[in-house]
């Protein structure tokens, strides 16, 4: 399967493996980028030097390109860590959050792609027009810190016809072939994938993480600001025994959230991590687990089990095959 998308990325199928946090690893994109999509690696929370060095680690397990992802609000050193991701050698990077524009023509003067997520249109042409190659559209099904609040099927045609021909990925509750083949005919050039990978074999988050996403059903995702970890943003979380306290409470805001400061997690270093911190369960982290922020799009209901990144690949890019398959079958029998 070819879109202009695997043209420019040089990728065998239109699959980007979303950068979900400290989730991420030289493992997973590698895995990711061996089976023939766009494997990613997340810099949140990651100085120059670990960038450097989980790179470094990446390289030796492909030689297939791979992307780097920064999320811009809030967050310092954003110069020395773009830095140390050019010098080490990424096929694409891409932004989250706050426009990335001062950094396009650093970014193409080593050149590498810039890729941009957005929520709707009018960000998309603005992105465009700055010199940004790829755009990925957010739909509010997503994971995670959401940029927009417009759904995918309402938001992607309007994105596409923004901005073409530059490509754009669908992104929001994509986790299966089905989906994938709609994103396809809605005039997606490639798909991110997050919540899925999340349930792989190599993601760094705790067991227990992954048994909650395999085990949950569409409707229990919540989109709030419950978790903002002190942040302004909406995120899309598993409904928790935390969402409960605080939606018994009539959902008050911060400063005033039952249990607001308690410390209930540590992290790998062994910091504090106080109920609604917007840290999840990652790999290392202990302490009240099922209370944390354990991110996940609406399409975990499709999630129903823990497998090697490279065969959610491969199952992704068959199953959407048969779909559009079957959509050119009817389409002739008309």
């Amino acid at each position: 399967m070819q879109t202009p998308l695997c043209r420019i990325l040089n990728i065998d199928t239109p699959i980007v493996q979303a950068p979900i946090g400290p989730a991420t690893n030289p493992a997973l994109t590698a895995a990711v980028s061996n089976a023939g999509g766009l494997g990613m690696l997340a810099f949140l929370r990651r100085d120059a030097d670990e960038i450097r060095r989980l790179i470094s680690g990446i390289h030796e397990r492909t030689d297939r390109p791979f992307g780097g992802n920064f999320i811009l609000r809030g967050l310092e050193g954003t110069e020395a860590r773009l830095e140390s991701c050019l010098e080490s050698g990424v096929s694409v990077v891409s932004f989250h959050w706050d426009d990335p524009y001062e950094y396009v023509n650093r970014i193409h003067a080593a050149d590498t792609l810039v890729m941009h997520t957005v929520g709707n249109a009018e960000d998309a042409r603005r992105a465009v027009d700055a010199g940004v190659d790829i755009i990925v559209a957010q739909g509010w099904e997503a994971g995670g810190h959401l940029r927009g609040e417009v759904a995918t099927m309402a938001l992607l045609p309007r994105v596409v016809d923004a901005v073409s021909p530059v490509p754009v990925i669908s992104a929001g509750s994509i986790a299966d072939g089905r989906g994938m083949a709609a994103a396809l005919m809605l005039g997606a050039d490639g798909v991110w994938v997050g919540t899925r990978f999340a349930a792989s074999e190599e993601a760094d988050i705790d067991p227990s993480y992954k048994e909650r996403i395999i085990k949950a059903s569409e409707t229990d995702t919540l989109l709030s600001k419950v978790f903002n970890g002190g942040w302004d943003a909406a995120g899309r979380a598993l409904r928790n025994s935390t969402i409960e306290m605080w939606e018994a409470e009539g959902r008050p805001g911060d400063g005033e959230r039952p249990g607001e400061g308690d410390v209930i997690a540590q992290g790998t270093d062994g910091a504090h991590i106080a109920r609604y911190a917007s840290i999840g369960p990652y790999t290392g982290v202990t302490g009240d687990l099922e209370a944390l922020s354990n991110w996940a799009g609406q399409g975990v209901g499709r999630v129903d089990r823990i497998q090697p990144a490279a065969e959610i690949v491969r199952e992704l890019a068959e199953d959407a095959v048969r779909v559009l398959g079957k959509a050119d079958r009817l389409i002739q029998d008309l």
